[in-house]
């Protein structure tokens, strides 16, 4: 399979450059040249695959013979590693839990794949691969805990100072070995910046090997797509089915999108944001005005300038039309959001995260006008990690899962910088 840039379609490389170059030379993101679409049998048999059977059935025919199977089944294996169940919340409506792997949040997935691929594709290096990734707050966690001393890698993590919670800080500031936690005095969207910023500097690309473990890489993309189908197969005797996708930086959403694709029998998704509002308000009228973002109880969303952005107008051509009427866009304030975590639990016993119920509030608002539909809101985070948020929404304790008490027993150790790309420079070089 052949990777084009979204900035230069005659621009194409192999699997093995896509992802340890994370971003393309133009700045633009990979996309694969051909998005195959699976066949009939695949779905007919899609209800019996287990979780890994489906991942290596979509992995195998996105990524082709650029991965060895031997290696893609090993990278399947270390990828699914646990499961994401799908729980009935009231009649009709459904919670995709992501939240059941090592750092209790959805970007397991992706950087547990990401992670096996560099590792292999390292051997082939002679220097170490530094990778960078800016953070809202579980991708850091993820990436981190996923590359912990993987032998050739390097990780770099940027995170803006106090906007993350203290138990997503934790996962990634108290590792050490071969991770790095730099604070910035900033937004992620600063961050963002930083990273790439780095990708284009010709000192470092000399003087580095870089790559990103951001959602800008098609690796972390690709399994994202699994548990859409995951999701599908679990359910049984329903009508036309729509996703909810609590977004920020948009890569989950298009995953879905590129499962879609990929002939998954999904015709709407739901993107559902808090005040960070800018594609939504694209897909109402049709204008992107990217602006700083603004700090909110879901901060994994407070992104004001979305990179996958790009991706999603690449899947349907530039066609506005089409992608506002496959997609609904919805915003929710900080309010709007603790009342649904509070109604979810007091009428279903269900506890969400913040995110999650931006997901579901999302998910409501669609189902007004598309009675029809049965939905499913994607729980991203485990409400644990948002314990005083969740806590006082609810008014009810939340038990810490013990794998993240661990964490909140470490250390934290990071260094404070400012926003500048200087800085970056020297501390990338050091």
């Amino acid at each position: 399979m052949r990777f084009y840039s979204t900035n230069n379609k005659n621009h194409s490389v192999d699997l093995r450059e896509a992802v340890i170059r994370g971003l393309a030379p133009d700045n633009g993101l990979y996309m694969p040249e051909q998005v195959p679409v699976l066949p009939d049998s695949f779905f007919k048999d899609l209800p019996g695959l287990s979780f890994k059977e489906i991942g290596y059935a979509v992995a195998r025919s996105l990524v082709g013979e650029d991965l060895p199977g031997v290696q893609l089944q090993k990278t399947i294996e270390h990828t699914l590693a646990f499961d994401a169940p799908l729980v009935e919340v009231e009649p009709g409506i459904y919670s995709l839990e992501l939240f059941h792997g090592p750092t209790l949040a959805f970007k397991d997935f992706g950087a547990r794949f990401l992670a096996s691929l560099l590792g292999y594709f390292a051997q082939e290096q002679n220097k170490a691969i530094t990778i960078l990734v800016a953070t809202s707050g579980d991708t850091g966690s993820a990436v981190a805990n996923a590359f912990l001393n993987v032998p050739g890698t390097r990780v770099v993590v940027l995170y803006p100072s106090g906007k993350v919670s203290e138990a997503q800080e934790k996962q990634f500031t108290t590792l050490g070995g071969n991770i790095t936690a730099l604070e910035v005095s900033g937004t992620f969207d600063d961050c963002q910046r930083l990273v790439k910023q780095a990708f284009v500097d010709q000192d470092l690309k000399k003087k580095l090997f870089l790559t990103s473990a951001n959602s800008i890489n098609i690796a972390r993309l690709i399994p994202q797509s699994f548990y859409y189908f995951h999701a599908y197969a679990q359910l049984k005797n329903t009508g036309p089915v729509v996703f909810a996708v609590p977004s920020g930086n948009f890569g989950n959403l298009t995953a879905g999108l590129l499962a879609q694709r990929m002939g998954l029998p999904v015709m709407q998704f739901v993107t559902a944001t808090n005040m960070n509002d800018v594609v939504p308000e694209f897909l109402n009228t049709g204008e992107f005005r990217p602006r700083p973002s603004v700090q909110t109880i879901s901060n994994a969303m407070d992104v004001g300038n979305p990179s996958n952005f790009a991706r999603m107008l690449d899947l349907f051509n530039h066609d506005v039309d089409t992608l506002s009427e496959r997609i609904k866009g919805y915003a929710f304030s900080d309010n709007e959001t603790r009342a649904a975590m509070k109604q979810v639990y007091a009428q279903r016993g269900y506890v969400t995260d913040p995110h999650g119920a931006v997901g579901y509030l999302g998910l409501k608002q669609f189902l007004k006008s598309n009675p029809d539909y049965t939905g499913v809101f994607l729980e991203t985070a485990h409400p644990a990690k948002f314990q005083d948020v969740v806590e006082n929404a609810i008014q009810t304790k939340v038990e810490l899962p013990e794998r993240l008490q661990a964490f909140m027993k470490g250390e934290k150790k990071s260094v404070l910088m400012n926003n500048g790309f200087g800085e970056l420079k020297d501390l990338l070089l050091a």
